[in-house]
């Protein structure tokens, strides 16, 4: 016979002793854990689609480039971490660089007088 402990039938009944209630808890808690993990998934499915950046510089190409290589140029987005340029080649390879920097300045402008 197992001995008397106050409140244990309250917290956790045991299954033989109460099989109907035993199958409601169970009911409930499986529920439960799966209304948790549908609100997880649904939250990283709407973390995974926040609107954003798309292209941010976090490096800078570190030597200069042949400005006739260059076809053309964009700006990276004001939500970025880094305010950058990204220069586009014949190749279509999209190259982060510094718009502070002289030589970039001359080919921002040299891109810009070509298309008008």
């Amino acid at each position: 016979m197992e001995p008397f402990i106050a409140g244990k039938e309250q917290l956790c009944p045991s299954p033989s002793s109460h099989p109907e209630e035993y199958r409601v808890i169970m009911r409930t808690s499986h529920i439960l854990l799966l209304c948790i993990l549908g609100a997880a998934l649904l939250d990283s499915v709407i973390c995974s689609n926040e609107i954003g950046p798309e292209d941010c510089c976090f490096k800078f190409y570190p030597r200069r480039l042949n400005k006739n290589l260059i076809t053309s140029y964009y700006m990276t987005d004001y939500r970025c971490p880094k305010t950058g340029t990204i220069l586009v080649t014949q190749k279509s390879r999209h190259i982060c660089v510094d718009p502070n920097l002289s030589w970039v300045e001359g080919i921002i402008k040299m891109v810009d007088e070509r298309f008008m």
